[in-house]
């Protein structure tokens, strides 16, 4: 562990009310009652979880109460990777440990919409129509193992619908409305679903988007969809297109006319629950699908245990559906919380564009837990955004941070612009399993720029490039065991070669079998208590500079803290037997020009804040930096492109928030090709 001489000041230290109050305290207070095991401190309870698999995993079902009916009678079998096989023999339905709590006073949903007005919904109305769509569906003929598809946003009838087509045995898929038809048809091909929930459109900025013409070019391409249940959200009055109405459909309306007592209906632990997609920056997204135990029991590990989730404590995600964080959010119901849904932009209406919005979101929703994207948080702190001057935040104890890596700066902005006693929960995990692998704990302090621990139950670390586990040292991080929500296949693999392939083909441990590669650089720190962690961005996009190698969060952290850059993006081309060149694209802020005293500014600042050698070779102004939906920079397509690689080999175009900025990208490429070849 680090020794005191050269121990950073925490930025935040919990309270003794705080600890008490936890839930990893009453965890850890039930396994020395009921066990007979007592842990000092974190670090040792984490190696427990990932020593002892079976008595972990035990004590989580036991300690939750979760509904298996029959239980396990071992947590694992087929150990290895992939191919572990979890809770075998035992049958359990996810939605039957969401509307356990509906007994609770406190609401099961809370939301806001620009085209949805705002409002409420108690636990036993969210379980009432959550019955009365589920007999809808199975009027519709849906079994279990069909998949049923949502073209929706962020409002209380996705909430319903996946709820009650999940506990059908149906398998959930998703894609807001923002996506284009071809990003979406790209994925619901692939899993062929059944029935379609979709909305006529919705409202961003102010601004209204009918979705009727492309969700006929959705379903024009969809034979396996025999209905559709019609969610009229932009409009009440919408007429369904043809395609709709050329199918059986019913409105949303009559879905919940006839009541029904929902029966969520026991599956095997490794049934099916949803299906997630990669981001579908190259070939076709990897449909990801995940069972019904193995995250009903991370789910609780993750969402509930390490975020410390109470009955009635708000949780406000600020989401898109097609993101991974919704599926996380709606996962805060397994706790008994309340889910804050907010549907629009995260400006507001035009002409404002406030980043205060969300801010003042959460202030009036009441919200305990507020969470976002780090390149919203970032993206506050540089629009001077002071929270605690423009919002009531007195509710709110824990703020949440995910989706990319958090800068130092705006670490401390949080707790500068907000108040001192504030959690600042920063978690970084992913699709593929749900969940994530460095979280927070609300026990353990908080460093400037770190991730609290390791998630329990998950063993994870860095390695070097040679398979060797290192420590305050960047390396890939790895998983070298399996854990619950580990992707049971990808939908259409067969022979599962492509999943082998997405994470098992790099590393091994030292008895040959496969270990878990995530694509992160990780750099793991040792700390008074647990081991915390630093992401430095995919380790796909690294840059290597004369054997210094760099993630590149680093170059954005210190690119973007200048005034004068909004957005940057960097790639590093490297060749055989020729030097390597970098490229630093910025997106400037309005009325500025890159003159050479900026690209002086520019270079200076990454001299001194990296080193000489990762001076870039080249700094570009962009008009827009591309970003996929879920916010990611598009630095490896980018890359491919000036590598030589066409547009339709490297990017769906569907797949990004604004299909435009990769053009110039192509042009860019194009000259750089014939400059480079001259």
């Amino acid at each position: 562990m680090t020794t005191s001489e050269n121990l950073p000041t925490p930025l935040w230290t919990p309270d003794a009310a705080r600890r008490d109050r936890a839930l990893i305290t009453a965890f850890q207070q039930w396994l020395q009652r009921e066990r007979g095991l007592h842990f000092e401190g974190y670090e040792a309870l984490w190696q427990w979880s990932v020593q002892d698999t079976e008595g972990f995993w035990r004590a989580v079902l036991d300690f939750f109460v979760l509904p298996f009916d029959p239980p396990p009678a071992r947590m694992l079998e087929d150990a290895p990777m992939p191919g572990a096989r979890w809770f075998p023999g035992a049958r359990v339905n996810f939605v039957q440990q969401v509307l356990r709590h509906e007994g609770l006073a406190t609401p099961a949903i809370v939301y806001e919409s620009e085209a949805g007005g705002s409002g409420e919904m108690a636990w036993a109305e969210l379980k009432r129509q959550v019955g009365a769509v589920a007999a809808t569906l199975r009027d519709l003929g849906v079994q279990p193992g069909d998949r049923v598809a949502g073209y929706l946003p962020n409002i209380p009838q996705t909430v319903v619908a996946f709820l009650a087509a999940a506990s059908l045995g149906a398998i959930w898929t998703l894609c807001a409305p923002d996506m284009g038809p071809v990003s979406v048809g790209d994925r619901f091909r692939q899993v062929a679903p059944k029935v379609l929930i979709a909305v006529d459109g919705y409202r961003f900025a102010g601004k209204p988007f009918d979705r009727r013409a492309p969700l006929d070019e959705i379903l024009a391409g969809l034979p396996s969809v025999q209905a559709v249940l019609w969610v009229p959200h932009l409009a009440t009055d919408a007429a369904p297109p043809p395609q709709v109405r050329a199918r059986r459909w019913l409105p949303w309306a009559d879905a919940l006319a006839t009541p029904s007592a929902v029966a969520p209906q026991p599956m095997a632990a490794d049934h099916p629950l949803w299906i997630l997609y990669s981001s579908g920056t190259t070939g076709l997204p990897k449909p990801i699908v995940h069972g019904h135990g193995g995250l009903l029991a991370n789910g609780m590990v993750n969402m509930v245990l390490h975020n410390d989730l109470h009955p009635g404590d708000r949780v406000l995600w600020a989401v898109n559906t097609s993101w991974m964080v919704w599926n996380a959010h709606i996962m805060s119901l397994l706790g008994g919380a309340t889910v804050v849904l907010y549907d629009g932009s995260v400006t507001g209406d035009a002409p404002e564009h406030d980043w205060g919005h969300l801010w003042k979101l959460a202030g009036r929703t009441r919200a305990t837990f507020f969470g976002a994207g780090a390149a919203i948080h970032q993206a506050c702190m540089k629009a001077g955004i002071v929270p605690r001057d423009i919002a009531d935040l007195d509710a709110l104890h824990t703020l949440g941070s995910t989706g990319s890596p958090l800068s130092p700066e705006a670490c401390a902005w949080m707790y500068a612009s907000i108040r001192p006693d504030l959690w600042l929960n920063v978690v970084s995990g992913g699709t593929d399993l749900a969940g994530g692998f460095l979280v927070g704990l609300p026990t353990l302090p908080v460093y400037l720029g770190e991730m609290q621990c390791r998630t329990l139950g998950a063993r994870v670390e860095a390695w070097s490039d040679d398979g060797r586990p290192v420590m305050d040292e960047v390396g890939e991080l790895v998983c070298v065991n399996p854990l619950p929500s580990m992707p049971l296949f990808f939908w259409g693999d067969e022979d599962g070669s492509r999943y082998r392939e997405s994470y098992f083909d790099t590393f091994q441990d030292g008895a040959g079998r496969p270990v878990w590669r995530h694509g992160d650089w990780l750099r793991l720190v040792p700390r008074p208590g647990a081991v915390g962690g630093v992401i430095y961005g995919r380790s796909d996009a690294t840059i290597n500079r004369q054997g210094v190698r760099m993630g590149t969060a680093e170059f954005y952290r210190v690119v973007e803290q200048l005034e004068a850059v909004a957005d940057s993006l960097v790639v590093d081309l490297e060749y055989l037997g020729r030097p390597s060149w970098m490229a630093l694209f910025v997106q400037l802020r309005p009325g500025i020009e890159l003159d050479e005293p900026l690209r002086q500014r520019i270079r200076q600042a990454l001299r001194t804040g990296l080193s000489a050698r990762h001076v870039p070779d080249e700094i570009v102004p962009v008009a827009l930096v591309p970003r996929t939906i879920t916010g990611k920079k598009l630095e490896l397509p980018v890359k491919k492109l000036l590598l030589g690689q066409p547009l339709e080999k490297v990017v769906k175009r569907d797949a990004l928030a604004q299909p435009a900025a990769i053009d110039w990208f192509v042009d860019f490429a194009q000259q750089y090709l014939a400059r480079s070849s001259s």
